[in-house]
């Protein structure tokens, strides 16, 4: 059970609401529906920063941005407001949580089942607040486990209603999440004290321990892989990781946890020690990681299991360690959902029955089926129960087989098997290529990798002071998660909300030790984020008269331009005090206009504009809007910034206008340079253009308009 940390660490609102709709909907149920079955046993690896947050909606009224919305009556909604529940609220799986209330599809149909961003735009106007207000319940309620809808009278109530809720609907309903949440975490702890379940931890944050130990780990299983730039290496950071998670566990459940998942599978021979260190008796991870640690398939040429290899537990390091069988696992998590129930439960009975069958000289087996505990079920009917009751069912009256927590078996069997070697990997392709190689992962390395040398400097420097708040979003960012949806692996319709709480993170350490953020930090990790696209191209060269006011329509014709105002998202505020930019070039010279929205006199006192230069890295123009202080370019040596050349050429009246030397910004022929720019008043920026992505030129070449004109 596991979710990403949401929480922004600036505004403290969680961007997005997993966490919460997976407790209503996941989280409790898959415990509770236990004990109508007191002969199976199961263990539960619940990671701590999932733990912290449903804490977090429980005990410290945490908000997300989903309910701030949800709990607005439908009249007081922006029009932005209703453009991002048009978009967002219909993220559930359309057969089995959608279509199964009628009024639900119909408000999805309305909408369109395929839109653009620009088709919502259109649409929301044809949602009157009735409806508004109903996709508020339904997407809410659809989230809720239909086991809870069933026993509730007032979730009985929702349901059967339909259509028309009521302000006092919605309040409630929310009132009903929060509850249902708090039974959570007093629901593990009763059945793990009664023994039917184990609880076992992950590292704090879900990190990628052998990464965080050293980058080169992923360099093992794949020698050529690219790497980052900057080499991560930092054990103290893995073991802090792993330490956290257990004290905090014992905090939660009154006792240290036996075993520990490590975060995707992911292990190492100096990660197992490091988990043993801290008392761990056991961990688990894939087949795939046996297989090479062994030197052998644990499966034979038709893909069936090696008995004796991969159902046995191995020790290494005075650590126990299990091999989940993954054909066996990805049924249940992949492929049983498009079964009939009764059908996908006796497949897997009788694929125990073959193991059961198989010939070995081990008396006691013991088979692993490990998957996230909360992804599968939304793509099952009735949320997966019906599944998970014949299981049960046929689990609890076949006396070949007996369910087990990892520690129940250890401890009643003792058979391990020692490895004289544990291969470097996760439970994805026995590898690290998931959170590393890529171009984006390899930036996001590159950038947590410079935060992090930042903050350890800073503490040295200051060993009296406790970054406390710093060192916490470190380790954020030092999560999975990240990672995981960077590089082209994986995609979500929330990718910009995962890069933006990266690195919100990354700038939360610098800005709690007092120190400037960096530039490059404000630009998208995201590659097809990073450049904005202009309204219109260069053309050709120009040569703007640099007066501040606009001299010709034509001394700007041949260059681009964007149009800041139409160029927010959704969520982001439409009044701008920039109205438009413009950009070109000549041979030597990068030209730059700003225009006001109305005037400059609107601006506030000491407004300085800033150019920020993030490739080639990392030059800033400083332009203060007061003519009695000068212009000058400005390159960053380490977390300073060194004047490289002052009162450039700069005019401010009814304009902005600005020319940049080439090789002012060691910027040559073919040369890339990324840039945006900032609206500063008292160290604090007020605007951002573009808000989101950069501006893209390449230096020229001498025959660039002959090019162009060809």
């Amino acid at each position: 059970m596991h979710q990403p940390y949401y929480k922004d660490p600036f505004s403290g609102v969680y961007r997005l609401p997993w966490v919460r709709l997976h407790g209503t909907k996941d989280y409790l149920d898959m415990a509770a529906i236990l004990e109508g079955y007191p002969d199976i046993r199961q263990t539960f690896n619940l990671v701590p920063s999932l733990l912290e947050q449903i804490t977090e909606y429980t005990d410290n009224n945490a908000t997300d941005t989903f309910l701030e919305i949800t709990r607005k009556r439908p009249s007081e909604l922006t029009e932005p407001e209703k453009g991002f529940m048009l978009e967002k609220f219909f993220l559930a799986n359309i057969d089995n949580m959608i279509k199964p209330f009628p009024r639900y599809y119909e408000l999805m149909s309305k909408r369109g089942l395929n839109t653009s961003d620009g088709d919502v735009k259109k649409t929301v106007r044809h949602f009157t607040d009735s409806d508004l207000l109903d996709l508020q319940v339904l997407f809410n309620l659809t989230w809720t486990d239909p086991m809870l809808r069933d026993r509730d009278e007032f979730l009985t109530y929702l349901v059967s209603k339909g259509r028309g809720y009521t302000e006092e609907d919605k309040t409630l309903l929310i009132e009903k999440q929060i509850s249902i949440m708090k039974a959570i975490i007093p629901k593990y702890r009763e059945l793990s004290d009664k023994g039917q379940i184990e609880i076992s931890a992950s590292p704090f944050y879900h990190p990628i321990l052998p990464l965080l130990w050293d980058t080169n780990a992923a360099r093992v299983p794949s020698p050529d892989i690219r790497m980052p730039g900057k080499r991560f290496s930092h054990p103290e950071d893995a073991k802090a990781q792993v330490h956290m998670a257990i004290e905090y566990f014992e905090k939660v459940f009154g006792q240290r946890p036996a075993g520990m998942w490590p975060s995707e599978g992911s292990v190492s021979e100096d990660i197992l020690k490091a988990i043993g260190s801290e008392g761990m008796q056991w961990i688990a991870t894939d087949e795939d990681i046996l297989s090479a640690s062994l030197g052998e398939p644990v499966r034979d040429h038709s893909g069936n299991a090696r008995s004796h290899m991969l159902y046995s537990a191995y020790e290494f390091s005075g650590v126990s360690i299990i091999f989940r069988d993954r054909r066996l696992s990805d049924l249940i998590g992949f492929v049983y959902s498009g079964w009939k129930p009764k059908d996908a439960a006796n497949d897997m009975i009788r694929r125990f029955a073959e193991i059961h069958n198989t010939p070995s000289h081990k008396r006691h087996r013991i088979v692993s089926i490990i998957l996230d505990g909360e992804n599968a079920w939304e793509h099952y009917r009735n949320d997966g129960h019906d599944f998970l009751r014949y299981l049960y069912d046929m689990l609890s009256q076949d006396t070949r087989f007996a369910t087990t927590t990892v520690s129940g078996f250890l401890n009643e069997y003792k058979e391990s098997e020692r490895l004289s070697r544990l291969h470097s990997g996760s439970w994805i392709n026995a590898n690290f290529n998931i959170w590393i190689g890529q171009e984006e992962d390899n930036i996001a390395w590159d950038y947590l990798t410079e935060a992090r040398e930042h903050l350890g400097n800073i503490q040295r420097s200051r060993p009296d002071k406790h970054f406390d708040a710093a060192w916490r979003s470190l380790y954020i960012a030092e999560g999975s998660d990240w990672n995981w949806w960077y590089g082209n692996d994986h995609t979500t319709e929330t990718a910009i909300e995962f890069d933006e709480l990266f690195r919100n993170n990354l700038m939360k350490v610098y800005s709690e030790t007092g120190t400037e953020i960096p530039p490059h930090l404000q630009m998208p990790v995201l590659k097809d984020k990073r450049a904005s696209i202009p309204g219109a191209e260069i053309r050709g060269f120009i040569n703007p008269k640099i007066d501040g006011i606009i001299t010709s329509y034509f001394e700007w014709y041949h260059g681009a331009h964007f149009d800041v105002s139409k160029s927010g998202g959704s969520m982001h505020k439409t009044e701008c005090l920039v109205s438009k930019i413009y950009y070109g070039f000549n041979r030597d010279t990068l030209f730059l206009r700003l225009d006001p929205m109305g005037s400059f006199s609107d601006f506030p006192e000491n407004t300085i504009v800033f150019i920020n230069i993030i490739k080639p890295p990392h030059f800033r123009v400083r332009m203060p809007l007061k003519a009695v202080e000068k212009s000058e370019i400005l390159r960053r040596a380490g977390s300073e910034w060194m004047i490289v050349k002052k009162d450039i050429d700069v005019a401010v009246m009814d304009i902005l206008e600005c020319a940049i030397h080439f090789s002012d910004i060691k910027a040559t022929e073919r040369d890339e340079i990324n840039f945006f720019l900032s609206v500063v008043t008292e160290d604090r920026e007020i605007e951002r253009c573009p808000w989101t992505g950069n501006i893209s030129v390449s230096v020229p070449t001498p025959d660039f308009e002959a090019m162009i004109w060809y």
